[in-house]
Parts: structure tokens; sequence; C-alpha cells
């Protein structure tokens, strides 16, 4: 590894990503990571529909919902820059303990301070707190994987990751949304994150002092991983909020459609792994990664086509959020495959302010195309944020140099 840089030196794709050596993987700190990380995911799973069924009960209209979950990718994408630089001054471990008790306290005070002008700012603070959490989690993870099981180290991660967003709602349904309770089950949730976090807080990666990366500096030096991401989050947040709107426009009934949202996220936890599988089989990320794009806009032309024939729709939907999540698990893999240290901080940090761009502006886009077009605007809108990754990943691929991928 070039120290100078924090870049790992650049051979022919495929080759390079092939001939990494297989050493040990130290599986018990990436296990204890994963676990923090789902369930904390757990706590925000359960977070999107408590917040927005209080605020429904209380009579505020759609659109101010929407903003307010919106304050929670703003946070990300402008907490993204700072993180690198008050994390490597604070220490990785005391940074992450400081986000985790910050989410616990953010959801009490949600409880505490009920006006609607409160949440917009605890909703805000609670995506810097969150955003925090998440950077040096999939950096430390990043680390601790070796690059000849890094798909796989990824693809388990993504799936644990989906798993635990997923039960939030179930546990939802046990505490109710009156009262302390759904309240004190989050912030218990958070602070029970640390439990694997600590048992492992030897074996976490400690940071290189010497190494100096700036989030501004990393930006031009992976433009194809943030297009990747972008698109991620475009899909993510307009796929779980306008899905089930599509499916009840084409006169699914409600509890099909919201079977559809079901049925994407199981795509997303079942097909991670064989997809990281794949990459660290074959060696050829980038060229995994035009193909799940690829598959994600072919899933786009088809869902019309199959929105009202159940015997295709569902393996097309399981498939359709596999391979657009696959984007993102790609990404990641590539992105410890080709940086360490402050880079692969900054790097991190690069992939959560972009993912916020992409959640914040994939609804609005979506629900004005489907105000325009008609239900397909919503494929169309997804189709074509994949076909441009497709298209960058392709040429990408094809006809540049690794190093500057």
């Amino acid at each position: 590894m070039d120290k100078r840089t924090n870049v790992r030196p650049a051979a022919s794709d495929g080759a390079a990503e092939s001939r990494v050596a297989k050493t040990t993987i130290a599986w018990r700190p990436i296990l204890a990571v994963i676990a923090c990380l789902s369930v904390f995911d757990v706590t925000l799973g359960l977070t999107y529909p408590l917040l927005a069924l209080l605020l429904e009960a209380r009579g505020v209209e759609a659109a101010t919902i929407g903003l307010n979950a919106a304050m929670m990718p703003l946070g990300l994408i402008l907490s993204a820059p700072l993180v690198p630089h008050v994390a490597r001054r604070a220490g990785p471990w005391r940074f992450t303990v400081g986000c985790i008790l910050a989410t616990a306290s953010l959801l009490l005070l949600f409880k505490l301070f009920a006006s609607l002008p409160a949440w917009f700012v605890l909703r805000f603070l609670l995506g810097v707190a969150i955003n925090g959490l998440w950077i040096v989690s999939e950096t430390w993870i990043n680390e601790l994987a070796t690059g000849s099981a890094r798909g796989r180290v990824m693809g388990l991660y993504a799936t644990v990751l989906s798993l635990g967003f997923a039960a939030g709602p179930f546990f939802l349904l046990a505490t109710g949304t009156a009262g302390w309770l759904p309240f004190l089950f989050g912030a218990a949730c958070a602070v029970a994150a640390l439990l694997p976090l600590a048992l492992s807080r030897r074996a976490l990666p400690a940071p290189a002092p010497e190494a100096r990366s700036s989030f501004r500096d990393f930006l031009p030096k992976a433009p194809t991983l943030l297009v990747a991401v972008a698109a991620f989050g475009v899909f993510d947040a307009a796929s779980m909020s306008l899905l089930p709107l599509y499916a009840l426009r084409h006169g699914l009934s409600e509890s099909n459609a919201a079977a559809v949202v079901g049925v994407l996220i199981a795509g997303n936890v079942f097909l991670q792994y064989p997809i990281g599988w794949a990459a660290d089989r074959i060696g050829r990320k980038r060229a995994l990664m035009a193909g799940c794009a690829a598959a994600t806009v072919l899933g786009s032309a088809l869902l019309p086509a199959a929105i009202n024939a159940p015997g295709l729709l569902w393996p097309l939907l399981f498939l359709w959020g596999g391979t657009a999540f696959g984007v993102y698990t790609l990404a990641l893999a590539e992105l410890g495959d080709r940086f360490s240290g402050a880079e692969l901080l900054s790097g991190t940090a690069a992939f959560s302010a972009v993912w916020g761009t992409g959640a914040i502006l994939g609804p609005p886009l979506a629900g004005t195309a489907m105000e325009s077009l008609g239900p397909e605007g919503l494929p169309l809108t997804l189709g074509l944020a994949f076909a441009i990754l497709t298209v960058i990943a392709a040429r990408a691929y094809g006809f540049r140099s690794p190093s500057s991928r």
C-alpha cells in the first residue's frame, strides 16, 4: 500500500482484484460491528413509521410529513464533510459511542418536545448522529475485511442491515405508538448496540495519525462509485415511498400494495451475500456493478407489464430489489479494495453524502414524474437513474484504467 496517498496500487482490472492474498478474516470484530449496526438499525426501522403515524394523527399534511422525513438525509449530507475530521480528533471509538448515546437521547427528546418545529430540528440532528455511526462503522468493516472476502463481508453486512431495518416496524406493532414505550424501546435498542462493539473494542482498527484526507479531496477520485451510490439513494428512497402508491394506482389491494415493498426488501436481504460471493469469485466488481445496474434498468422496464400479473410481479420485485441494492454492496467492496486509512474514512463519508442527496431528490423527482406521466413515471425515473449508471460504469470498466475509476 502506498502510505503517501492511502490508495492501494492499481493493477489490471480483474487480475488485481483476484490476486489478493487470502489472509485470515477477522470475523469476530467484523461480526461485532455488523451486530452493532443491525441492532441500531432496528431503531431506525421503528422511527420512520412511528413519527409518520404520530404526525398524521395530529392532522399534519402529507407534504409536511415528507418534508420532516427529509431532515434526516439532510443531516447526513451536511454533516458528512465534518465526520472524518471530528472522528480523527476525538478517536473513532469515543466518537462512535457519542453518536450512539446522542441517538438514544434524541429519541427521548422527540417525546419530550412534541411541537412540529422541534421535530424538524430533532430529525436533522438524528441524521447527524446516525451518520457518524454509519461512516465510522462502515470504515471499520472495510478495513477489517480482506480483499479475497470483501465482497462476501459487504454482502453479509447489507443483508443484516436490511433485516434490522425491516424488523423495526414489526416491533412497533408490539409497542404501539402511544405513550413513552416506543421511544424508550428505540432508545434501548440504540444503547444495546454498544454491547457487541464493546466486546471487540481492542480488535477495532486504530486510526493512522500521520494520514490526512479531506472529504473534498476524495470526491474526484472515485466518480463512478459516487454515481452508483447516488443512483441507489434515488432508488431506495423513491421505491420505499412511492411503490405502494404505484401499486394502488394499478388497482392492487392495500395489502398487496404493502407487500410489494416487503418483497423488494426480501430481495435486498437474500441476494446481497450471493452478489458479494460472485464479486469475490469472479474478481471483477466493476463489471458486476454494471451488470446489476443494467438488470435494475430491465426490472424498471418490465414493471408496468408485470404489475397486474402476480406470477411475474413477485419474482421481478425480488430480483429488482436485490440488483439495485447490489450496486451499493459492490460499491462499498470496491471502495475497500482501492482505499484505506484516512482515504477510506473520507470515501465512506462521501458515500453517505451522495446517498443522502439521492434520497432527498428521488421521491420528489419520481412523484413529479408520476403526476405528469401517470404511474409509469416511477419506474421511468428509477430506470433512468440506473441507465445513467450503467453507461458510466460500463465506460469506466471498458475504457479507463482502474486507477482513474
